[in-house]
């Protein structure tokens, strides 16, 4: 049956589960020195309005390893910078390979690219949502701190897709999550309203970082700036002043909380270089880790 990752809510909790359990197994065979070759003779269109370093590089080094190939298209050599229709470009793409994985601006660009196309269409990031990374974040929690329904997840600092899916995390898993944002800059008020709706343990959204760090098993950070707000930086600065994960911040959280940032990090800004570099961050696993989710992902979607 066709599936399309558009954001988390296209799966169950247990379809979710399968994903972090699967990346989990393939990482431990990769070490282990075992050859994956599930997608050999399959090959994905990646479709990239946005640059990307860890994103790119991981998921082409995961289809490469498991036998697949990569067609790598930037936003200029599409016709999407002539105005194709994308349900044109999505039709016909679905002719050519097995399937479309996209980073865009717009969610209504992965949404229609969807709807047009006969094969699985994955979302590698839009203005709304950032599915793919939160599925190896949380692929990271469950390796260094255990089953996350019974963690407390931080997130400070923007509402932005990463703090989204993280919402949309919480509420098909079932895990506590308190997200401290300055005022102006909260998450999508309909994404935040169903996850506190529909979600099993409390979803809360604050505006003093000391108190979402205080009893938290695991403070995510991200940059203040994305793509796209390169004309806000300086608003931006003045209104996340206080949110800097420093050490100062880190120690009203308990001693064995660890720290995330998806990457990557301007060091000064949003974390310190102490605390980026320190023990406690982890935000280096996080990134290798992309590359086994995307596996898992490739794998379910493409290879069925």
């Amino acid at each position: 049956m066709l599936r399309h990752l558009r954001s988390l809510q296209d799966f169950t909790k247990d379809e979710l589960g399968a994903f972090i359990k699967r990346a989990l197994e393939l990482k431990k065979e990769r070490q282990a020195g075992e050859a994956h070759k599930g997608l050999a003779g399959k090959t994905i269109g990646m479709i990239f309005e946005k640059p990307s370093t860890r994103t790119r590089v991981s998921f082409e080094a995961a289809m490469y390893g498991l036998g697949g190939q990569v067609i790598f298209l930037s936003g200029r050599d599409t016709q999407l910078a002539r105005s194709e229709p994308l349900k044109d470009m999505a039709r016909v793409m679905a002719r050519y390979v097995d399937g479309i994985v996209v980073r865009t601006f717009g969610q209504e660009v992965v949404d229609e690219l969807a709807q047009y196309s006969a094969v699985p269409v994955i979302n590698a990031l839009s203005d709304l949502h950032h599915p793919c990374q939160i599925l190896s974040d949380v692929l990271t929690v469950i390796e260094n701190k255990g089953p996350i329904e019974k963690l407390k997840i931080a997130w400070v600092g923007d509402g932005n897709n990463v703090a989204n899916s993280w919402i949309q995390a919480a509420e098909i898993i079932g895990f506590e999550l308190i997200l401290a944002c300055p005022e102006g800059y909260d998450p999508d008020p309909e994404i935040l309203q169903q996850g506190r709706r529909n979600g099993r343990q409390p979803i809360v959204l604050v505006r003093s970082p000391e108190q979402a760090v205080a009893e938290a098993d695991v403070i995510n950070v991200d940059v203040w700036t994305s793509m796209g707000q390169e004309g806000e930086e300086e608003s931006r600065l003045q209104a996340f002043r206080g949110y800097q994960m420093n050490e100062a911040l880190l120690a009203c959280a308990p001693a064995e909380a660890i720290v995330l940032h998806c990457l990557p990090a301007h060091r000064g800004e949003e974390i310190t270089a102490e605390v980026l570099e320190s023990k406690r961050c982890v935000a280096f696993d996080q990134a290798e880790n992309k590359m086994h989710m995307h596996k898992a992902i490739l794998e379910k979607l493409i290879g069925g």
